[in-house]
């Protein structure tokens, strides 16, 4: 085997090992090192200091010099961050950057690094600003998006960043606190969930009754008190083996709070008033990128249903639930139309436009800072260009010689210079919004960047704009998906990993293609 092969399977090996997070040390273990033989005789495999000391490094080095001519094109972008302890205690912080490409989104990890440090405001701005520093955008941070907490919401105002705090995790705290009005009920279910996880005889009664019942053999599901959705979970699953749960329990006469009539009844009802927050918290965790221009029509939906289920409710239990969420939303909501960046993406996706508010006012002050923010850019450079984007072949060409100019064609050429020179940008810019708006809105299900890629000669300054706005995403689920993917790293079984390694590892997993 050649040299220059040699390398390119070492780097595929590589590659395999930091997509499907298996542990270096199997090029050492002996069925992988037979399976290799039996695929190549002429192939030996690295060793593991090889792998983690040059081969890994390498592949990590010239992946970030990539990704990072990337993000330096980019017009804008929109950062997420969160912050995870491991099994061993140790903390990590982790970064990662929304941006418009050639009229695509790209979502990409910065970093996920550990941090020592305590978790002040001060502390967390300074990595943030590490990190943006190292990629050179520091001056391009359209929005920061993160959770709640009120250590990192003040570290990216110190910075000056514009800060949004996750849907996902503002939905999980409203229907949270909700949830307190439910507690005596939502404990008696939790006592019997317990109850069959913890008896095995009870568990197989449970199956034996489902059997005879002729019902599907589903175990019942415990919830966890940071996804308020899993709650939900444990309560629809309680009801579907209802019969079966009821009779398992008096057979193995079992000694806890049982539920009565009533209290099966506004588990229902529960189930029913909680099912459109469901939707909206897997809408916007499981898709890759959720721009924010969703979020009014979707907060707006849920104000909208539960104001309709707060009329259909009957149990008195479910109805301080149901006006428990309507308060919390009021708060949480509230001006939401006026919120600069929710406001301004919504305007600019021409899937929404104006059909998402429901107060003109708030329309009328969104559409003076787009037109505002479109009459500042600069034209000079091509209109068409695509945001964040570089010119392909065809636009690096130099332009055709020209056979020598005749007197007439300079005199125009001359007049059409000073007409542009004259153009007042505040009125361009509101000719392109006028124009934008008298466009028919584009189907929900469409792809708002491909319809401004069509029109980016029509709207060169709306263009602009619309990449520091639709670059933003709703949630900080980004930051939240690489902690999943770092637990499967950290396990019992290898809790003493380098940080240097598992950064690497981590960060070639998010961003190799």
């Amino acid at each position: 085997m050649t040299p220059v092969r040699q390398n390119i399977v070492d780097e595929e090996l590589a590659k395999m090992i930091a997509s499907d997070f298996q542990p270096f040390s199997i090029v050492e273990d002996k069925g992988f090192r037979s399976f290799i033989q039996a695929l190549n005789p002429m192939y030996v495999p690295p060793s593991r200091k090889t792998l983690t000391q040059k081969i890994i490094p390498r592949l990590y080095d010239r992946e970030h010099a990539s990704l990072q001519a990337r993000v330096k094109e980019a017009t804008a972008v929109c950062l997420t961050t969160d912050c995870w302890t491991s099994r061993t205690t140790t903390s990590f912080v982790s970064v990662t950057c929304h941006f418009i490409e050639n009229y695509n989104t790209v979502a990409c990890l910065l970093d996920c690094f550990e941090f020592s440090d305590r978790h002040t405001s001060e502390n967390l701005a300074g990595e943030l600003l590490r990190v943006a520093k190292e990629w050179d955008i520091e001056n391009k941070v359209a929005c920061c998006v993160s959770d709640n907490a009120a250590n990192i919401t003040k570290a990216i105002k110190l910075l000056k960043w514009t800060h949004h705090p996750c849907l996902a995790h503002t939905i999980n705290l409203m229907v949270r606190d909700a949830l307190k009005v439910m507690k005596p009920t939502l404990d008696k279910v939790k006592g019997m969930v317990e109850f069959f996880h913890k008896s095995t005889r009870a568990t197989e009664k449970l199956k034996s009754t489902q059997r005879q019942m002729d019902m599907p053999e589903l175990r019942l599901k415990q919830d966890c008190v940071t996804r308020w959705n899993s709650t939900l979970y444990m309560l629809k699953r309680v009801l579907e083996s209802k019969d079966a749960v009821i009779s398992t329990l008096a057979l193995i006469n079992a000694h806890m709070d049982a539920l009565d009539q009533e209290e099966w009844e506004a588990l229902q009802e529960t189930c029913t008033v909680l099912e459109p927050f469901e939707q909206v918290t897997v809408e916007i965790s499981s898709e890759s990128y959720v721009t924010s221009s969703k979020m009014l029509l979707l907060c707006r939906g849920l104000q909208k249903i539960t104001a309709y289920n707060q009329t259909q409710v009957t149990k008195r239990k479910v109805t301080e639930l149901v006006t428990a969420l309507s308060t919390s939303m009021d708060r949480k909501f509230h001006r939401m139309e006026y919120n600069t960046v929710l406001s301004e993406s919504t305007i600019l996706d021409p899937r929404f436009k104006r059909l998402a508010f429901n107060d003109n006012c708030a329309v009328d002050e969104a559409l003076q800072r787009v037109t505002a923010a479109a009459a500042r850019c600069d034209l000079s450079s091509q209109p068409a260009q695509p945001p964040g984007g570089q010119e392909g072949e065809e636009g690096a060409r130099a332009p055709e010689v020209e056979p020598q100019m005749s007197a007439v064609w300079r005199l125009f050429d001359a007049r059409a210079t000073e007409d542009i020179a004259r153009r007042n940008p505040s009125a361009d810019a509101m000719l392109e919004v006028r124009s934008y708006l008298e466009e028919p809105l584009i189907p929900r299900t469409a792809d708002p960047l491909s319809w401004w890629e069509s029109k980016a000669s029509v709207y060169p300054r709306l263009v602009k704009v619309m990449a520091r706005r639709l670059c933003i995403v709703a949630t900080s689920v980004p930051s939240e998906r690489i902690f999943s993917k770092t637990g499967q790293i950290i396990t019992e079984r290898r809790n003493r990993i380098n940080p240097s390694k598992l950064r690497h590892l981590v960060f070639l997993n998010a961003n190799l293609p």
